[in-house]
């Protein structure tokens, strides 16, 4: 998973982990601006490792067992509204049992559908429990998202929308980033 990562990093942002990043403008040979090189510095840092599942009380129990950890709350979105479901294009009344593992930086999500019309239950119909997402706290989702597309990147998301806890989120295709679907999300 490591090196898809980084794969995914250097597809989506031209930046390689370890890399030097000059901001000094006199290093910069075809006089771009500063706006054209934005490289956001949270894509190197992985905060969330998304996982659908069938039962949340069950695996939430396992995670904790497995980690020796307290079972977090357990909550369930509103319909629809709350973080903002968009299904295919289209949005949707769709709603997700939620509850995280904090492990440091990285947060443990675990997520169970709750009826259909979601980009989460077609993942489980279609490949059962896994990992759904990954995603990356991004300082400025804006620039962020602006250069994926200057660079040709297919997103799933054009603009940030809502998402869980008043964040920011938006979406890479998963065909950009070997098959791994890719969150950048900005906390206010």
């Amino acid at each position: 998973m490591t090196f898809s990562i980084i794969v995914s990093l250097t597809i989506m942002t031209g930046y390689t982990p370890g890399e030097r990043i000059s901001d000094d403008s006199t290093e910069n040979t075809d006089k771009q601006s500063t706006e054209d090189n934005y490289i956001d510095p949270g894509f190197s840092k992985l905060v969330q490792v998304a996982i659908v599942v069938n039962d949340i009380e069950a695996a939430s129990k396992r995670w904790g067992e497995l980690l020796g950890m307290e079972v977090p709350e357990i909550r369930t979105t509103r319909p629809g509204s709350e973080v903002n479901v968009i299904y295919r294009g289209n949005p949707s009344d769709g709603q997700i049992k939620l509850t995280f593992f904090v492990l440091g930086q990285v947060v443990i999500e675990l997520m169970e559908p709750v009826g259909e019309g979601t980009a989460w239950k077609e993942f489980l119909d279609k490949n059962g429990e896994g990992v759904q997402h990954i995603a990356f706290r991004v300082e400025n989702i804006e620039k962020a998202l602006e250069k994926l597309k200057a660079n040709g990147i297919r997103l799933i998301d054009q603009e940030p929308r809502n998402g869980a806890g008043g964040a920011k989120i938006a979406f890479i295709h998963p065909k950009e980033t070997n098959g791994v679907l890719v969150e950048l999300c900005e906390r206010g």
